[in-house]
């Protein structure tokens, strides 16, 4: 029986980058290109006569931008969209925003004159694609809706937590957004992965920090100490560890090897609330694909640590989260709009 080609349709005002995003896509044999699109009119005739499962849509485009046709198809007809981006300071806002509206991923543009660039592009571009064809859709768009959770002055951190690890991939800038902004101003110092772009990173971090009670940062200097109230977000090309220096906890930045692929890597962050804190901590990983994290967190769990994974119904991509449950390091499994509450039961004793 012949397999399956997941079919894509590349949106693209340049003609040039829609025969470079072809070829990248029509390199795997599980992908199959059924048309191409100069503008979002366009496109919409192309969805409704070739019924794509993915769609590739470039941020910048003429008479209606890439925004607005997502936020359209996104009301009309929710699918998978993989939003094609320049690595720039306008790109990553675009984008970030694009990911709110209920976009799976993002890749940048392709490279024309690089052969090595074109290979790790069109692997990043090829892998994102085919995950996105079997991600859940939609899951972002009632994770904004849940109230804030509140502690009264009574409570306090009964069983003394130091720190909060959050972990995640695809899907995460979005998850992430619907736990921290939930959370009460005065929760332990929070440690974030989060796979993304070093060019993305500060606007996400500054995204976060104007949706929060908590105050939001990206880790750009060694011995930042870690302090009550504050969410330190790994950079996008470096390593995020939590080391104890006299009884202190600091973020440590590493341009050690990636570890599964990904540099910042969650396995390596919660590996170091592991050895630097134990059973003082709490790691949760959220929606993502591949399995970055999943052996950080049983070591976690391993020295006592609470921790959880997201459930399958509200990832985006069940990948990570599915695997630390697999491994056993997970002690819960919770849907998104539970993270925050589970947190702040788990501090404060609600």
């Amino acid at each position: 029986m012949s397999q399956y080609r997941y079919k894509v349709l590349v949106v693209d005002d340049s003609p040039l980058y829609r025969t470079l995003i072809r070829e990248c896509l029509e390199s795997d044999a599980e992908l199959e290109v059924v048309g191409a699109a100069a503008d979002p009119y366009e496109a919409r005739e192309k969805i409704k006569k070739l019924n794509p499962d993915v769609i590739t849509l470039d941020v910048e485009m003429p008479k209606m931008d890439g925004i607005q046709f997502l936020k359209n198809l996104m009301r009309l007809r929710p699918m998978p969209v993989i939003m094609v981006s320049t690595l720039t300071q306008h790109g990553a806002d675009v984008t970030l925003a694009a990911l709110e509206i209920g976009a799976v991923d993002y890749v940048p543009k392709p490279s024309a004159n690089s052969a090595t660039a074109i290979t790790h592009e069109r692997d990043e571009l090829v892998s994102k694609v085919k995950t996105a064809a079997q991600a859940n859709v939609g899951q972002t768009k009632h994770w904004h809706k849940q109230p804030n959770v509140t502690i009264d002055r009574q409570h306090y951190n009964r069983r003394g937590y130091q720190v909060i690890g959050l972990g995640a991939s695809t899907g995460g800038t979005e998850a992430l957004r619907g736990v921290l902004e939930r959370l009460p101003p005065h929760m332990p110092p929070i440690v974030v992965t989060q796979h993304i772009k070093a060019a993305f990173c500060g606007p996400f971090a500054k995204r976060l920090d104007r949706a929060c009670r908590l105050q939001v940062e990206e880790v750009t200097s060694e011995r930042m100490p870690l302090v009550q109230g504050h969410v330190y977000v790994a950079p996008g090309n470096q390593h995020l560890t939590v080391v104890n220096r006299q009884g202190h906890l600091y973020c440590h930045l590493s341009d050690s090897d990636p570890v599964e692929r990904h540099r910042p890597s969650v396995d390596v962050m919660f590996s170091s609330i592991a050895e630097s804190v134990g059973e003082k901590s709490i790691g949760v990983i959220l929606t993502g694909m591949g399995r970055d994290g999943a052996n950080g967190l049983l070591q976690m769990y391993q020295t006592g640590a609470l921790t959880a994974a997201q459930d399958q119904a509200s990832s985006v991509v069940w990948g990570m989260p599915r695997v630390a449950i697999e491994l056993g390091g997970a002690t819960k499994t919770l849907c998104l709009t539970e993270v925050a509450n589970f947190l702040v039961e788990a501090v404060y004793g609600r």
